[in-house]
């Protein structure tokens, strides 16, 4: 399991349908809101 770096749920990567790529790394959100915050700002939540 994943955690939505934004809003800190968990997500199972298998069946997650929002993810993004940053830097060679996949990060996984629970809705589409918060994959689109990630993306207007990924190094302010890549971990």
């Amino acid at each position: 399991m994943a955690i939505d770096p934004i809003c800190k749920m968990t997500v199972d990567e298998k069946t997650a349908t929002f993810k993004s790529e940053y830097k060679g790394k996949t990060y996984y959100f629970c809705a589409p809101g918060c994959k689109k915050k990630f993306d207007s700002e990924p190094e302010k939540y890549a971990v």
